[in-house]
């Protein structure tokens, strides 16, 4: 039998979790680096994952692994990645050491801290962070679509915890205020979730209904099912697979998050600390749109092309509502919140254009929204940690005072803004040029997002960073080594993907390739016709128009 590698992925962080947090309470440093340790081993198997995948090989899933785990329910343990898992699953294993080394100190006790008060416990921290990402993991290979409901909630337990018990306590209110929001956040988080997965659970049931009823023995499995449909086996049915369609993507559009599902959003990244808001966004949230390509498209291809006109019109207003919204904040981090709901918007267009470019950019953007997101709002926590607030106003001048971290936290702005030459221009580019050729005006109203994103970001370095330094301000450090090694490598992923973005193409490419074809879409033909040009023969066609004619 073969390394079971993708089990592994998963495991090593989870047994990090348990050991980190078994650790006596007086050995936090211990207890940190642990934690780092596993989170690096997991890294490690990422990229083993990356070397052994082969990009168009035969199969949707490499690296399979396949074991009956509850026989009566047809549930079993089935693994397997495409190129899309592979990327998303190297993204989460290349963030989460970062996540931790920039909250090192973020759940130590506060000085003065008295056994009898409330403290926050390191080793918890870290403990939820590798249980975080060893659920993510799993929901990116799981192929079993009960195995893969099982982890998409179970990574709420976690997450529920960091951000209601390891909030940030920049917000200036007082402790107990503070305590509030970010128990509110953490509810308001919990229950929008809980929702999408409870619709979802009722339709996971009835996919298994169908497919005990037309194919003699229940299934989960998306590999079967879409077979069964190919050959002629299963017939869902319009209304039945319309249905079931809508329960898998409320689920998935709360993730992402869609508008108007967004609203929880804000708050958990206002109220966490700003490593645990960078796992929000960067990483639990890719699993909302990762399963829209692999389980909405695959498993309802006709539902996903009736649903498509909605969709479309949804995640343009979530572009243009992000965008907006972002420019009116005066909370960096809820600014950042909204600039992430505008991408997200990009993301879900890109999916459900339907176009090789569309779907490819998506992915591309799902990867480096994850990496200029990360930049931006890690370098906002070391701001804001050294101001002790996050409002805009209380800032000013920080370029004369830290240098190195202004221009990180320039270099991350402009990335966010899709700034040519940074990583998310090329797949901002890929889903606008997607989506025009078949949708040309969303494809239009949609780059209004980019103008607002170039006004967002920069009014934000404006009012922060230049003019007069402020007296709050004067004595500001700069960026420290630990937090340096954290910004760097995600600055240098920023520019070496924007200028050469071949090895991510590689990988997905072939994986939309398969999505569409089993969504029967095919790219739209381009139209070659040009008036009045030089060289133009009958009714104004080029002499490439005619030849392009000639061979049809």
């Amino acid at each position: 039998m073969s390394f079971p590698l993708l089990t592994a992925t998963a495991v090593v962080p989870a047994i990090g979790a348990i050991a980190t947090a078994a650790v006596p309470a007086a050995k936090r440093t211990a207890a940190k680096w642990l934690a780092l340790l596993f989170s690096l081993a997991t890294l490690v198997l990422a990229v083993a994952i990356a070397v052994r995948f082969r990009p168009g090989a035969a199969g949707p899933f490499q690296l399979t692994e396949s074991h009956a785990w509850i026989r009566d329910f047809g549930v079993r343990y089935d693994l397997g990645v495409d190129g899309i898992a592979v990327a998303l699953i190297a993204l989460t294993a290349l963030l989460v050491p970062f996540v931790m080394l920039a909250g090192w100190h973020d759940a130590d006790p506060l000085e003065g801290d008295r056994p009898n008060r409330r403290w926050r416990p390191t080793q918890g921290f870290f403990a939820l962070v590798l249980a975080v990402e060893a659920m993510v993991v799993l929901s990116f290979e799981a192929t079993d679509v009960f195995l893969f409901y099982l982890f998409f909630e179970a990574m709420l337990i976690p997450m529920y915890f960091l951000i209601g018990g390891f909030g940030d306590r920049a917000g200036g209110r007082g402790e107990e205020q503070d305590a509030a929001q970010r128990s509110y956040a953490a509810v308001k988080f919990l229950l929008y979730n809980l929702a999408g997965g409870l619709i979802m659970l009722a339709a996971v049931i009835g996919l298994y209904a169908v497919t005990a009823h037309q194919l003699g023995a229940g299934t989960f499995s998306l590999t079967e099912i879409v077979q069964a449909r190919a050959s002629g086996a299963l017939h869902l049915g319009t209304g039945t697979e319309r249905l079931l369609f809508l329960g898998f993507f409320f689920a998935f559009a709360v993730k992402a998050p869609l508008w108007p599902l967004h609203t929880w959003l804000p708050n958990a990244m206002g109220e966490a600390t700003s490593p645990v808001a960078v796992l929000i966004t960067a990483v639990v949230d890719k699993v909302g749109t990762f399963a829209m390509l692999r389980f909405c498209l695959q498993l309802f291809p006709e539902a996903s092309s009736w649903a498509t006109p909605v969709i479309l019109v949804l995640a343009l207003i979530s572009i243009v509502y992000g965008a907006l919204l972002a420019v009116g904040q005066r909370d960096i981090k809820r600014l950042i919140a909204y600039a992430s709901i505008s991408h997200f918007g990009f993301i879900i267009l890109g999916i459900f254009a339907m176009t090789s470019q569309g779907q490819g950019g998506a992915t591309l953007y799902m990867v480096n929204h994850g990496i200029s997101t990360a930049a931006l709002m890690l370098v906002a926590g070391f701001l804001i940690s050294r101001r002790g607030s996050r409002l805009i106003a209380d800032f000013g001048g920080v370029q004369k005072v830290a240098p190195i971290l202004a221009g990180t936290f320039l270099v991350g702005g402009l990335a966010t803004l899709s700034l040519p030459g940074l990583a998310p221009f090329v797949s901002e580019f890929l889903v606008l040029v997607g989506t025009f050729s078949r949708y040309p005006v969303i494809g239009i109203i949609a780059t209004l997002g980019i103008v607002l994103a170039a006004l967002y970001v920069l009014v934000l370095y404006q009012r922060t960073m230049t003019g007069p330094v402020r007296a709050e301000v004067g004595k500001m450090p700069d960026l420290r080594a630990r937090e340096l090694v954290v910004v760097a490598p995600l600055i240098a992923l920023l520019l070496f993907l924007g200028v050469y973005p071949k090895p991510l193409t590689d990988i997905v490419n072939p994986a939309v390739q398969h999505t569409l074809s089993v969504v029967d879409k095919k790219d739209p033909k381009p139209t070659m016709q040009v008036d009045a040009v030089p060289g133009a023969g009958r009714h104004g066609q080029t002499a490439q128009t005619q030849d392009v004619e000639a061979a049809k």
